[in-house]
């Protein structure tokens, strides 16, 4: 008995510091705030659609890309300052194959739609192609007639594979000239192609337009490549400048097109955020109100552990963190109303326990054992739910409805388990009185012969 009433203690305690982290970690600069989506805290919603079709083949290949292009555009929106951006990559329906994705960035508190494209800018695709054998026999009119796919050869160096790039100067001519450094994967992969293309024309695409088509005279090694040949006067060079700013800001390894856009007022979040908050502390309020009134000491007991229950959620939304919208708080005031189903499962049990004659604290004990698989397949099942939810849908709100509703029903397995049973057995139960029988079965506990053992 007093190793359940330390246990209760500890839990109790442990409570107490973790409701005093989310409520001590909620200041503006501090990074364990809570999340909080476009539907709460304004901003814009822009989604892209990438050109999958002709820069990668493999399902691998489309798969780095696609990663490739979220760190790339992440890393331009970081650079304007905004706070917590969200880029995403999603399949596109129920049945979306490789080539069946969009990308999304969500910009909070920047509702001015031009300045959120402008923050993507025109970010610069660039590939390396060969110029096909067929080709090379080419008449001029006939090359013009062509489409670069019916031409060239994808060699699979791009952008992504670009380490750096800075601005030179043609020693002879004084030409301005933009010089590529690769990473290693792309030094490797530029050595080969040079190796086994000598005397073959390769040509530099940069947003598919074509700015060189030098002949390969040797394996290059150093993964080191220069555009030049249209960067001239003073104009040439400013142009030169903006492009190696933009590649190093990023190259894109696949073109991108915007599709959609959305802008959400911060009032409107606001509104939200104060309707959920009133919306939620109602819902507690008389969920224990119900389990006090019905079940009395268990009840009471019940609320407390629901209280651990919202603490020790509201601290898993920090810490993964989860970024909150309006329906996904929908989703935890739903959570917390569903969290009471273990409780009230248990709670029965006890009293049918209670009117066998079993004394109270074997009523508890049993009545856990019983509960447990009811309490085990409900849960369960409420999860799948989740998971499925959340893999195959391509909206971020219901994503967000799912990812939380899970969390909720996870915990709630966990605390009605582990919680409630730890404050109910450290009760003492041995020659319980009629006084704590009336707390525990109340009008229910009618068996006569309901004594304790001496």
């Amino acid at each position: 008995m007093i190793k359940r009433r330390f246990w209760a203690i500890i839990l109790i305690l442990a409570s107490l510091l973790v409701a005093y982290f989310v409520y001590s970690t909620q200041s503006e600069n501090s990074s364990f705030k809570f999340r909080l989506g476009l539907d709460l805290n304004g901003g814009t919603e822009l989604v892209y659609k990438p050109d999958l079709k002709n820069s990668s083949t493999t399902p691998s290949e489309i798969q780095s890309s696609m990663s490739v292009l979220r760190d790339v555009i992440e890393k331009r929106v970081n650079m304007f300052g905004v706070s917590e951006p969200i880029v995403r990559v999603e399949r596109i329906g129920f049945t979306g194959g490789q080539n069946e994705q969009q990308l999304v960035v969500e910009l909070p508190g920047v509702s001015d739609i031009d300045k959120a494209v402008a923050m993507i800018g025109a970010t610069p695709t660039l590939d390396f192609k060969l110029l096909s054998k067929d080709a090379e026999k080419l008449t001029q009119e006939e090359f013009a007639t062509k489409k670069i796919d019916e031409i060239f050869e994808y060699t699979g160096l791009t952008g992504r594979l670009l380490k750096k790039s800075q601005l030179e100067f043609n020693q002879t001519t004084g030409e301005a000239m933009v010089a590529l450094q690769f990473n290693k994967e792309g030094e490797d992969l530029f050595a080969k192609i040079t190796k086994e293309n000598v005397n073959r024309k390769l040509a530099i695409f940069l947003d598919g337009d074509l700015k060189s088509m030098p002949v390969i005279k040797e394996e290059i090694k150093g993964g080191q490549a220069v555009i030049s040949g249209s960067f001239n006067g003073s104009a040439g060079i400013k142009e030169a400048k903006k492009l190696v700013d933009n590649l190093n800001l990023g190259a894109l390894p696949v073109p991108i097109e915007l599709i959609s856009t959305q802008t959400i007022g911060a009032s409107l979040g606001q509104d939200a955020i104060d309707a959920s908050v009133k919306a939620g502390i109602i819902a507690f309020i008389v969920i224990a109100l119900f389990l006090i009134l019905w079940y009395r000491l268990p009840g009471f007991l019940a609320v407390i552990a629901l209280a651990i229950y919202s603490v020790i959620n509201l601290a898993l939304f920090k810490f993964i963190p989860v970024t909150l919208t309006a329906a996904g708080i929908a989703a935890f005031i739903l959570s917390v109303g569903m969290a009471v189903d273990a409780n009230i499962l248990i709670f029965e049990r006890m009293k049918e326990e209670l009117k066998r004659g079993r004394e109270l604290g074997d009523a508890v004990q049993e009545g856990f054992h019983r509960a447990w698989t009811s309490i085990r397949d409900s849960n369960i099942s409420s999860m799948i739910t989740a998971i499925i939810l959340f893999m195959f849908s391509s909206t971020s709100v219901v994503k967000g409805f799912a990812l939380v509703f899970f969390i909720g029903v996870a915990v709630s397995m966990f605390t009605a388990i582990t919680a409630s049973r730890t404050l109910l057995l450290a009760i003492k139960h041995d020659h319980a009185g009629r006084l704590l029988k009336f707390l525990f079965g109340g009008k229910f506990n009618s068996n006569p012969n309901l004594t304790p053992k001496s």
